[in-house]
């Protein structure tokens, strides 16, 4: 037995981006196809790769959510999610990280992925009139959008889907038997960085969450009086925005 935990361990520690992001790769001649209007950006890191953005239109938009996929996918499935937030008058600014969909490149640690956030910060919307900036994070960009709101200009409000604790913690849950400490690159350590925030944060999260359990967010939810938590009775780790309870939830923080 212990042999095999110091094999699994070295697995963790050297091959930890395979286990850790699962890209769906585009050819960079796909064409996005969604029933809401969109423009579609590329932007130019300073180590020369491009990372692939897509901005949703509403009819009239009163803010911006500027939102940070999950650790699996592309553009072209996270893209469907946009309509929750256009049809409620939010224009919604998406991208792929570093190897997903049409970005090129590849992860190869934390720091690059707070860069790349600013980057897109800097570069579309500082120079944009949204009145509103919302940052919105679903499962590993939850802890992106986290630091982006500590490091950066405050937002609006920072609303947090299925968020960890720290990756720390989240690794634990997965392989309790490990040193991740040790083994971790990626730390993600939303709990360090919430007390800082004054503006309002909002958690989303479900019970039957077996990915994050649900009961990081009521962690979460502890650290500060502005940070209220929705709890989506029997929702998992994909499917909270098919629940009634979610789309009532985004009506009131977003009206």
């Amino acid at each position: 037995m212990p042999s095999v935990i110091v094999c699994l361990g070295v697995v963790v520690y050297l091959y930890q981006e395979h286990l850790i992001f699962y890209p769906e790769k585009l050819s960079e001649k796909y064409s996005f196809k969604f029933d809401i209007p969109f423009e579609e950006y590329n932007i130019t890191t300073p180590d020369g790769e491009k990372l692939n953005v897509l901005l949703f239109k509403s009819d009239s938009a009163k803010g911006l959510i500027f939102y940070h996929h999950g650790n699996a996918g592309s553009l072209q499935n996270w893209g469907q999610k946009a309509k929750d937030f256009t049809n409620r008058g939010f224009d919604v600014l998406m991208y792929d990280y570093r190897g997903f969909g049409k970005s090129t490149g590849t992860i190869k640690n934390e720091k690059m992925l707070y860069k790349d956030a600013l980057l897109i910060y800097n570069e579309l919307i500082t120079t944009s009139n949204y009145n509103k900036v919302i940052y919105y994070g679903i499962s590993l960009g939850s802890g992106i959008a986290a630091k982006l709101a500590h490091e950066n200009t405050p937002p609006y409000k920072l609303i947090l889907e299925t968020p960890y604790s720290n990756f720390y913690e989240v690794a634990k849950f997965h392989y309790p038997y490990l040193p991740n400490s040790i083994l971790l690159h990626y730390q993600f350590k939303t709990n360090k960085w919430l007390p800082d925030i004054t503006v309002p944060i909002h958690l989303i999260h479900g019970t039957e969450d077996e990915t994050v359990p649900y009961e990081m967010s009521l962690q979460l939810k502890q650290i500060s009086n502005n940070i209220d938590l929705c709890t989506i009775e029997y929702g998992s780790h994909n499917n909270l925005n098919t629940f009634e309870a979610y789309q009532n939830y985004l009506d009131k923080i977003l009206n």
